[in-house]
């Protein structure tokens, strides 16, 4: 949780266009860290990914009941939380139940303002917000090498329901 003595000055809001800058730092950030992590080196930052990856998540949430909520400290965003509901088509519907479900798309908090209880800040308020529009399920997917978002989401309750395997030929 966040400290008392800061609450005063943080605090968890929808999205607005005046945090879009900090938004992409936020994103480019995080896949510098995915990159350093990545044993395969597939990752990688385009030339166009601050701007595109942006836009993407933005769409995600403009159209499929989607929801991005900042954590604000002083005016800077220290972390975000961006999710979306679950769209089926046919081939799912053929083994599947397909309960509406929340995707968590990003959760990121920067990396100076990490274990201080905004990530879990943000989880909540984006459960809560599937909760209100009736979703049974949240899912989140995390890059395998990166063993502090797992841990993390492990103690928030969530349990692996996917792997996916892979081998370099």
């Amino acid at each position: 949780r966040f400290e008392d003595d800061r609450k005063a000055r943080e605090q968890i809001l929808e999205l607005e266009q005046k945090y879009y800058e900090q938004i992409k730092d936020l994103l480019v950030d995080l896949q510098k860290y995915i990159i350093e992590i990545d044993k395969y080196n597939l990752n990688i930052i385009s030339q166009d990914y601050r701007e595109k990856y942006f836009e993407f998540m933005i769409d995600d949430c403009k159209g499929n009941q989607g929801k991005t909520f900042v954590a604000i400290d002083r005016n800077k965003v220290v972390g975000f939380v961006s999710g979306f509901v679950q769209e089926y088509d046919e081939r799912d519907r053929l083994d599947y139940s397909c309960p509406k479900k929340g995707i968590v798309a990003e959760l990121i908090v920067d990396k100076n303002c990490r274990a201080n209880g905004i990530g879990t800040e943000l989880l909540k308020y984006i459960e809560n917000y599937f909760k209100s529009i009736d979703c049974e399920f949240v899912q989140i997917d995390v890059f395998a090498y990166n063993e502090r978002a797992k841990k993390f989401y492990y103690k928030n309750g969530y349990e692996d329901r996917m792997v996916t395997v892979f081998k370099k030929l």
